[in-house]
C-alpha cells in the first residue's frame, strides 16, 4: 500500500476546501461568550463561545461588528449566526460570526442600558447641568420631519398660545441611520447663529428600531453641549429615549412639547391684569390710611390751638414795624411786655411797651381772621416777562 505523504500546508489546505463546501456548517450557534477581546484598531471581535461541555473559537469581522446595537461582553449569552472555516495557518476550526443577537432580552434594549449607564457616569444626565426654560421665549426652533403630523400639531399649538410667538423650523430626518447626525447638525447650526431661545426635538411614535437614532450618543452629548435649552418630545409618554434624558426637559408628546415651550399668552396676560388690581388696591389702602391717620392728627384740639396761635418771629415784626409799634429783641426793658396771643404761646422773645400790647395783639388777631390780598400787580408784571422770554 502505497500512502501519500502531505505537507501540514497540504493538509490544512484540504481541510478548508471541505468545510467551505460543507452547507450544514452554515450554522447558528448558541452559547456563552468567554475571553472576549475587542481590537480597537482594526474593528475586529475575538470571543469563544461555551457551553458545559466544549469550547468554540470565534471571529466577528469589522464590516459585521459595526453593525451591532450593543457591545458584547463576557459572560453575555447570546446566539450567532455565521459559516464554520478553517483558519489554514494555525490548523484550527472557527467560527467566522456575521450576526450576534443576546438571548433572552433584545439587541436594543441592551444597548440602550449599555449607553445609558455609559453617559450617566460621564454626568450627562446631572439635574444639576439642566437649563431652565425662558418664560416667554420670542424665538422656539423645532427640530423634526418636515411631513408627518406632529410639526402641524406643533405649530397650531404654538399660534394659539402665543401668535407672537416666531418659529424657526429645521426639518431633519427621525428615522434611520442618518438621522441622528442630521439633528447633531441642526443643533450645532442653531446654536451657532444664536437662532432660537429654546429647542425642540420631536417626533411621533413608533417602534423601538424606529426611535433608534434618538439613542444615539453623539446625539446626547449635541444636546448636553447646546447653550440653548432643549426640550425633547420623541414618542409617546411610555417611550424613554436618550435624547429624553439627555434633554433639559422631556416631554411626553410632540404637542406637549410645544406647550412647554410656548407660554399661554392669556394666562400672562390674567396675571399682569391681577397684579395690576392688586397693586391699585393696595395703594389705594396706603392712601386711606394716611389720610385717616392725617384727619385725627388734624382734628386734636391742642394742635388746631397752636396752629392758630404760633406765628414765626419774622411775621411778627413785619406786622409791628407796619403799624409803627416798636419792639424790641431777646431785652426785656422795664416798662415792657412780651407779646402772647391766645394766652397760651408767645413769640420767640419780642418785646413792646406795655400800652402798645393791646394794640399789638389785636393787630396779630386781625392778620388771622383776614382773607389773603393777592397783588395782582405782580401777577401781571409776571406773566408780561413769561411772555417776553417765549
Amino acid at each position: 500500500m502505497n500512502a501519500t505523504v502531505l505537507s501540514v500546508s497540504q493538509l490544512n489546505t484540504y481541510l478548508k476546501s471541505v468545510f467551505e463546501g460543507d452547507p450544514n456548517l452554515n450554522v447558528f450557534i448558541e452559547g456563552e461568550i468567554s475571553n472576549f477581546k475587542n481590537h480597537y484598531s482594526s474593528g475586529h471581535l475575538y470571543f469563544s463561545l461555551k457551553d458545559e461541555k466544549s469550547v468554540l473559537k470565534c471571529v466577528m469581522f469589522r464590516r459585521y461588528a459595526e453593525y451591532l446595537k450593543f457591545v458584547p461582553s463576557d459572560g453575555m449569552r447570546v446566539i450567532c449566526r455565521g459559516r464554520v472555516a478553517v483558519y489554514e495557518r494555525d490548523g484550527q476550526y472557527q467560527l467566522y460570526a456575521e450576526d450576534m443577537q443576546p438571548t433572552g432580552i433584545g439587541a436594543l434594549s441592551i444597548a440602550y442600558e449599555q449607553l445609558k449607564n455609559k453617559l450617566e457616569k460621564e454626568g450627562l444626565f446631572d439635574i444639576s447641568t439642566k437649563r431652565p426654560l425662558p418664560e416667554s421665549p420670542s424665538r422656539v426652533a423645532i427640530l423634526t420631519a418636515s411631513t408627518g403630523a406632529a410639526i402641524h400639531d406643533m405649530l397650531s399649538i404654538a399660534a394659539r398660545r402665543n401668535p407672537l410667538a416666531e418659529i424657526v423650523f429645521a426639518g431633519v430626518q427621525v428615522q434611520g441611520d442618518t438621522a441622528a447626525e442630521q439633528i447633531c447638525r441642526a443643533i450645532e447650526k442653531i446654536n451657532g447663529l444664536n437662532a432660537a431661545d429654546v429647542v425642540i426635538i420631536a417626533r411621533g411614535g413608533g417602534s423601538a428600531e424606529d426611535l433608534w437614532p434618538f439613542n444615539d450618543e453623539k446625539l446626547a452629548y449635541a444636546i448636553y453641549n447646546s447653550h440653548i435649552p432643549i426640550i425633547s418630545g420623541v414618542g409617546h409618554e411610555t417611550d424613554y429615549t436618550i435624547c429624553d434624558l439627555a434633554a433639559d426637559l422631556r416631554a411626553p408628546t410632540p404637542s406637549a412639547a410645544a406647550e412647554l415651550a410656548v407660554p399661554d399668552c392669556r394666562e400672562q396676560l390674567y396675571f399682569v391684569s391681577s397684579l395690576k388690581n392688586s397693586i391699585y388696591n393696595s395703594v389705594n389702602s396706603m392712601i386711606d390710611d394716611l389720610n385717616t391717620g392725617l384727619n385725627e392728627i388734624l382734628n386734636k384740639p391742642v394742635l388746631l390751638a397752636s396752629l392758630d396761635d404760633v406765628v414765626s418771629s419774622e411775621i411778627l415784626k413785619d406786622l409791628l414795624s407796619e403799624n409803627g409799634i416798636p419792639f424790641s429783641c431777646d431785652t426785656e426793658d422795664e416798662g415792657t411786655l412780651k407779646v402772647t396771643f391766645g394766652g397760651s404761646f408767645s413769640a420767640d422773645d419780642i418785646y413792646v411797651d406795655e400800652g402798645d400790647f393791646e394794640r399789638a395783639n389785636q393787630i396779630y388777631e386781625d392778620f388771622l381772621n383776614s382773607e389773603p390780598e393777592f397783588d395782582e400787580d405782580f401777577f401781571d408784571e409776571t406773566e408780561e416777562t413769561e411772555n417776553a422770554d417765549e
